[in-house]
C-alpha cells in the first residue's frame, strides 16, 4: 500500500511539473513546420559565441534579390583597392531594360550612370536593371571572390537578373541565411568597432546608410516595434520571399536576421511566419 501510495503521488507530481519552456529554435520550428514550402533562419548578436537562433541556416535558397547586398559590397572592395571606382560611368542602353526597375525605367538610351547612382536604387528600390549593369561591369567572378573573401562559402551568385536562358538551364543564383547572415555581421561590426573587415569602417557605415533607405518594409521590419532601425534587403520571387537585415543598426543592442524561403508560394503565410521568427529573434535578443 506505501508503494502503491508513493508510485501515486509522483505520477500526480509529474502530471503537475509546467512543461519546459520552449527555446528559440524550438519555436522556429514549430512556426516552420506550419507554413507551406521551405525557411531557413539564422540570427545572431555581434558577440562572440552560438547564434540566438539557427533552424537549416546551412541550407541553399534562391537569393531574389538580397544578393544585391554582395554586389553592393563588391563595389566598395573595389572602391578601396582602386579609388575611383564608385565615379566610374556605365552606360544604359534601352535594350538592358528589364521588368522590376522603377528606377532605370526612367533613364534615356545612352545615358551614363555612375557606379554610386547606381548602387543607391539597386538596393532602396531593387532596381533590376541597375543591378544587372553592376553585374556586367564587375563581372560574376569578382562578385563571388567577394563573398569567398566574406566567408560565403555556399553562395553563388551564376546569372543577371531576370536572365530566362540561365533560368530554364537552372543557374540559380543560391545562398544560405548562415552566409548571408555572416555578410551583414561583417558590415556591422566594421561600422560598429571602428576597425576594416571587408571595407573600411567608413564604407560599412555608408552601406549600413544604404540600407536604412530601403523602401520595402513588409518583412522583417513589420513585426518589430513601432519606430526600429532597420537595414534590410528583401527578395521576392515565385515560392520565395526572402529579408536579411541589421536591426538597430547604430543601438546598444544590435543583431543581425536572415530569413529565407523556397517552394512557399502562400505569400500571406511566408509574411505570416517571418513576422512570427522576427518576434522570437527580437524576443531572444533583448534577453541576451
Amino acid at each position: 500500500m506505501k508503494r502503491l501510495a508513493f508510485l501515486s503521488s509522483a505520477a500526480a507530481a509529474i502530471i503537475a511539473s509546467p512543461a519546459p519552456a520552449a527555446t528559440p529554435s524550438r519555436k522556429v520550428r514549430a512556426i516552420a513546420q506550419r507554413m507551406p514550402g521551405r525557411i531557413g533562419v539564422y540570427a545572431r548578436t555581434l558577440a562572440a559565441g552560438p547564434p540566438l537562433v539557427a533552424f537549416d541556416a546551412s541550407e541553399r535558397f534562391p537569393t531574389a534579390s538580397i544578393i544585391k547586398v554582395l554586389i553592393m559590397t563588391t563595389a566598395y572592395v573595389m572602391e578601396e583597392e582602386r579609388p575611383g571606382v564608385l565615379g566610374e560611368k556605365i552606360t544604359f542602353r534601352e535594350s538592358e531594360l528589364i521588368g522590376g526597375s522603377d528606377f532605370m525605367d526612367h533613364a534615356s538610351d545612352g545615358e551614363r550612370f555612375t557606379v554610386h547612382e547606381l548602387i543607391v536604387p539597386m538596393i532602396q528600390l531593387s532596381d533590376n536593371t541597375a543591378a544587372n549593369l553592376l553585374i556586367a561591369h564587375f563581372g560574376p567572378e569578382l562578385i563571388n571572390a567577394v563573398g569567398k573573401r566574406a566567408g560565403m562559402h555556399r553562395t553563388r551568385l551564376a546569372r543577371q537578373f531576370l536572365d530566362y536562358s540561365a533560368i530554364v538551364h537552372h543557374n540559380d543564383n543560391v545562398s544560405t541565411p548562415a552566409d548571408m547572415a555572416r555578410l551583414l555581421y561583417l558590415v556591422e561590426r566594421g561600422s560598429r568597432e571602428g576597425e576594416r573587415t571587408l571595407v573600411s569602417s567608413q564604407h560599412c557605415r555608408t552601406m549600413i546608410g544604404i540600407l536604412l533607405g530601403q523602401t520595402d518594409r513588409d518583412g522583417i521590419p513589420a513585426a518589430l516595434p513601432r519606430g526600429t532601425p532597420v537595414a534590410n534587403k528583401t527578395g521576392e520571387i515565385a515560392g520565395t520571399l526572402n529579408d536579411i537585415a541589421i536591426v538597430e543598426p547604430y543601438g546598444d543592442s544590435p543583431f543581425i536576421l536572415t530569413i529565407m524561403t523556397a517552394d512557399a508560394f502562400d505569400f500571406a503565410a511566408d509574411y505570416e511566419a517571418i513576422h512570427a521568427i522576427t518576434r522570437v529573434a527580437y524576443a531572444t535578443a533583448a534577453r541576451s
